[in-house]
């Protein structure tokens, strides 16, 4: 049976720019801009033309490049007042331009004409209707984006739908309605979208912001009325509270619904565009995205893991892999001996030679987890801990002892030292490292030490290092828990990291434990070479 086609319409690089700590460069845009291409999205929203120079360099430099899937496309408004569409700079901006496609925005709420614009009602459709018209001379696609439109539409409908009727009598391909301010349920879009598209025969579309976090709901209920375009933004990005995820939109409406948005063997891709764009736009990656994010197939109680390792429809609505994600276990105070059992058999550890320890590993894991480690991101630790248990884990050094020294002289400035001495089969090594700070300096003379017998641990880079108070109310003397990743430098270092962890009250004493078992899980995996 043929799908339905939903035109999907990435605002990205627009919209989603003007969400909080969201800042990309024209290269960032274009970096984006290329990935969505690749993924097969319809329409790419390049940024305002006539606002500020980085979009005009975004505009500038997207004319050299060859998008074989996409149309960029060129945001503005309807022409000013007082101007006429030939006079008027963002208007020429845009056709300067030079994109394929443009998408306009106009006022379709009276409030919105009468106080912001502070026009009268006939003047905004005859700016909606010349600048449309003008666009359409030119030989532009052209989609009229009407801005709170279901606001205006509650408010007075005959009035918004004058807006879009001028929009479609003037040659606009698309009518765009948009839920502005993210305030209205999926059962008056329903509605609003259904009686409107009554009167006006051209495409619907639907703009949806996430303030009332119903975004991804009413882009689908605007789709199963009859929209056939929908606009929003890779991860929700967005001013406010977002727009709506294309990463949980297309999913939905193409694995769910019967609707075709991408080519099927692009939507196994879906989970990498979407930690492309946030790492691009240097944001944290949420692990609860639905579809994308880390914890999306994540399977924590033990009796939801003895019931995936089953049959995985049991507690997945979807193959992981479909969406390009993959299956997780996590090991906890909840945990199992499923829990254990799937874990070493993804850690490649042969549980069931040594199935007379699950107990005792299971229950060394809670008594941990009671003390405050965590080890989902710390699985490094885990795969130590199993081997220990299971007798079949070496120690790489003894630790004699270390002192830290921290010097502060009268200008300010802060020295810091770590001396160590530990012994390595019968051999002692006693040296010592500065650093730029306690940890750094101690981490530095374990290295020095232990770099003469495993000279290896010189490819080891420490990537990440956070520190969470577990207790708040125990001040400076609260425990704390310690979480490193640790990398291997090389041509594919992202594909070689581990998480290690420690805690204690001493911040110190947390750091040593997470920084010893990210060297010895190294080392263990190299035994032999």
């Amino acid at each position: 049976m043929t799908r339905k086609k939903v035109e999907i319409f990435d605002t990205t690089l627009r919209d989603g720019t003007q969400a909080e700590k969201v800042s990309l460069s024209a290269e960032d845009m274009l970096h984006i801009a290329q990935r969505l291409d690749e993924m097969g999205i319809d329409y790419i929203e390049g940024g305002w033309p006539g606002s500020n120079p980085k979009d005009m360099k975004f505009f500038s430099r997207a004319k050299e490049i060859t998008f074989n899937n996409s149309d960029i496309v060129a945001f503005g408004s309807t022409r000013r007042a007082n101007n006429t569409v030939e006079s008027d700079r963002n208007i020429q901006a845009i056709i300067e331009a030079e994109t394929p496609a443009v998408a306009i925005f106009g006022k379709s709420w009276l409030l919105h004409v009468r106080k912001a614009l502070e026009v009268e009602p006939e003047t905004n459709l005859e700016m909606i209707r010349d600048t449309i018209a003008y666009l359409k001379s030119q030989g532009k696609e052209v989609i009229f984006d009407a801005e709170h439109y279901f606001d205006g539409y509650k408010d007075d409908p005959q009035y918004a739908l004058k807006t879009l009727k001028a929009a479609a009598e003037a040659g606009a391909d698309r009518v765009v309605p948009c839920d502005t301010n993210g305030g209205s349920m999926p059962r008056e879009i329903r509605k609003i979208i259904s009686d409107s598209m009554a009167e006006i025969s051209i495409p619907f579309g639907i703009h949806a912001h996430n303030d009332s976090g119903v975004a991804v709901a009413n882009s689908i209920e605007a789709v199963e009325q009859g929209a056939l375009h929908v606009q929003g933004s890779v991860n929700g990005y967005g001013e406010r509270c977002g727009n709506a995820n294309l990463c949980t939109v297309i999913p939905n409406l193409q694995l769910k619904s019967g609707y075709k948005c991408l080519e099927d063997e692009k939507m196994q891709e879906l989970t990498g565009m979407s930690y492309y764009v946030s790492e691009i736009a240097n944001l944290q990656h949420r692990n609860d995205f639905p579809y994308t994010g880390k914890s999306a197939f994540a399977h924590k109680g033990g009796i939801h893991v003895s019931a995936v390792m089953k049959e995985t429809s049991s507690y997945e609505h979807i193959d992981p892999e479909t969406v390009g994600n993959s299956r997780r276990v996590l090991v906890s105070d909840l945990s199992g001996k499923s829990n254990i059992r799937y874990k070493a058999k993804e850690l490649g550890i042969d549980i069931e030679q040594n199935k007379e320890n699950l107990k005792e590993i299971v229950n060394r894991l809670k008594e941990l987890e009671n003390d405050g480690y965590q080890f989902e991101a710390a699985e490094a630790s885990l795969e130590l801990l199993i081997n220990k248990i299971n007798g079949e884990y070496k120690e790489i050094f003894d630790l004699q002892g270390f002192r830290i020294f921290i010097e502060k002289n009268k200008s300010g400035e802060s020295r810091c030292e770590a001396t160590i001495r530990v012994e390595v089969d019968g051999v002692e090594e006693h040296t010592a490292a500065e650093g730029n700070g306690p940890v750094n300096a101690l981490d530095n003379a374990l290295r020095k030490a232990l770099i003469e017998f495993y000279p290896k641990i010189n490819k080891l880079k420490l990537r990440d290092y956070k520190v969470r108070v577990l207790n708040g109310k125990g001040g400076t003397g609260a425990k704390v828990r310690v979480l490193i990743e640790t990398v291997e430098e090389g041509e594919h270092e992202d594909e070689h990291n581990w998480g290690t962890v420690g805690v204690s009250h001493n911040l110190i004493q947390a750091s040593w434990e997470a920084l010893t078992e990210s060297v010895a899980y190294y080392l263990m995996k190299h035994q032999g070479e």
